[in-house]
């Protein structure tokens, strides 16, 4: 007997925000599986409002009551049963963020929960991260935002230990990270991955995904450290406008991954990694693994 039914995931990060929809197929006596339907992205930048002012604009808020409108009308016309919206660190850090949650309730009937890093961190780790993970390895986990990044060390197909760092792309940008925070990351990294004799990084999120397409590797194949300070060097002799217009970059892309490329490239310095592999995963993936799973609340629609 086959069954199939959506669950969505809404994740409102701090450089974009994005609607998930995946369909969950159940065959009996076979593993349930869970195949993208559809991604939506909006670069609504809630982070250069936060980590600047503090406080989400209005204009963004509004933005945000308009795009959560037409994700509930995406999720009814594809006809999803339950999902759930999370909120990252730039509506958590907002003086007015609970403002914009209780605007999105009331004006568009979708219910945000703001989450942790720590929180998050579990979250991203429900994914098929197991997948990519050889047993017998070591790996260091790198999930990089627009406000925080979280690392996660994994042996043995274990996590073995994992903290969230105010170390983003939008963060970066705004030149809104203090240098005890990267000394701080940096004595962390070591001190997590030095008793290991090699470690492979895992990258996850928009930026990466980015540069994994251009370089034109096989799926599964890692990037190299060296590919990466090349593509870096590369990036940084483009303007902005360039990025644009030569490399094709999106404008919400063209800015963010430079420092992006900094975060993860520092992540491979520190814990003596040669390779980064690319999974092609993150926070919307493991809501709807976390929704399925019932390891957290979700909106039955």
């Amino acid at each position: 007997m086959l069954s199939i039914k959506k669950y969505a995931a809404i994740d409102i990060g701090s450089n974009a925000v994005r609607l998930l929809i995946s369909n969950i197929i159940e065959e009996q006596g076979k593993p349930v599986k869970f195949k993208k339907n559809s991604l939506v992205r909006v670069p609504i930048r809630l982070g250069a409002d936060v980590f600047i002012n503090n406080r989400i604009s209005e204009e963004n808020k509004e933005r945000m009551v308009e795009t959560m409108l037409a994700f509930r009308l995406l999720m009814k016309s594809h006809k999803v049963v339950k999902y759930k919206a999370c909120a990252t660190s730039a509506m958590r850090e907002s003086e007015n963020g609970s403002e914009v949650v209780d605007s999105v309730l009331k004006e568009a009937g979708i219910k945000i929960d703001v989450i942790g890093g720590a929180e998050e961190a579990e979250i991203i780790a429900a994914t098929d991260l197991n997948k990519f993970i050889n047993p017998n390895k070591t790996y260091l986990y790198v999930d990089v935002g627009g406000g925080s990044t979280e690392f996660t060390v994994i042996r043995s197909g274990e996590k073995r230990a994992s903290k969230s760092f105010k170390i983003g792309t939008v963060r970066l940008l705004n030149n809104q990270v203090k240098d005890g925070t990267w000394e701080k990351l940096e004595a962390w990294i070591k001190k997590h991955t030095s008793n290991y004799d090699k470690v492979r990084v895992l990258g996850s999120g928009g930026n990466i995904n980015k540069i994994f397409k251009v370089s034109g590797k096989a799926e599964g194949k890692p990037l190299t450290y060296f590919y990466l300070t090349s593509y870096y060097k590369t990036l940084q002799s483009y303007t902005y406008e360039e990025r644009i217009t030569e490399l094709e970059l999106n404008q919400d892309r063209a800015d963010v991954i430079i420092p992006a490329m900094r975060i993860y490239l520092s992540a491979m310095k520190w814990s003596n990694s040669k390779h980064i592999y690319v999974p092609k995963i993150g926070l919307a993936d493991g809501i709807i693994k976390s929704i399925y799973y019932d390891t957290v609340s979700s909106i039955t629609q």
